[in-house]
């Protein structure tokens, strides 16, 4: 896959086409993908990005998931007995996590300066594999998406399926795919 500023551009051309205010909140999902290996540099160069949305016309707000499980779990009151069993964690990863990730989402959506014209960035769901299933917290929150939301995703899109960090089984979502090679 070619460099971050060639998916830039292809960010840039999609987000200054005009958005159609009707469609489904799965339709409001744009995903960004790249290589895993560029996850760093993605970080390191993602003013890119609000400089191409701000251009054309959007206003931009971030949200970053890498730390979600270290503040997730740092505010259970059961944390030492899962650092202890780490086994048991799963079935409260299973029962509870989603939800959480999807409430932070949410509330980054719902933010009082969110409006029809705003693009919502979603960084670090790299961070979240093993631990949660990105297609299950977009399928929680696609209702909420009153702009875009534009999910950074490192890993792969390939007959209308996408994996994330290359390993999963993918699936298969309605999101709009933005790779470095979009025409």
């Amino acid at each position: 896959m070619a460099r971050i500023e060639d998916l830039a551009e292809s960010f840039g051309r999609h987000i200054a086409t005009p958005w159609q205010r009707t469609v489904a909140g799965a339709q409001r999902v744009i995903m960004v993908i790249y290589d895993k290996e560029l996850e760093r540099t993605l970080r390191a160069r993602k003013l890119a990005f609000e400089t191409a949305a701000r251009e054309a016309a959007h206003e931009w707000h971030e949200i970053d998931l890498a730390e979600s499980f270290a503040q997730w779990m740092a505010s259970d009151d059961y944390r030492e007995e899962y650092f202890a069993s780490p086994e048991d964690l799963q079935l409260k990863l299973e029962a509870e996590f989603h939800g959480y990730l999807a409430d932070r989402v949410r509330s980054a959506l719902g933010g009082a300066d969110v409006t029809e014209n705003t693009v919502v960035a979603l960084f670090g769901v790299g961070s979240l594999f093993g631990l949660a299933r990105i297609s299950q917290i977009l399928r929680m929150i696609e209702g909420d998406i009153k702009g875009r939301l534009v999910v950074f995703f490192p890993g792969h899109f390939e007959r209308n399926n996408y994996r994330l960090l290359d390993a999963r089984d993918g699936w298969n979502y309605l999101a709009v795919p933005i790779t470095a090679h979009n025409e």
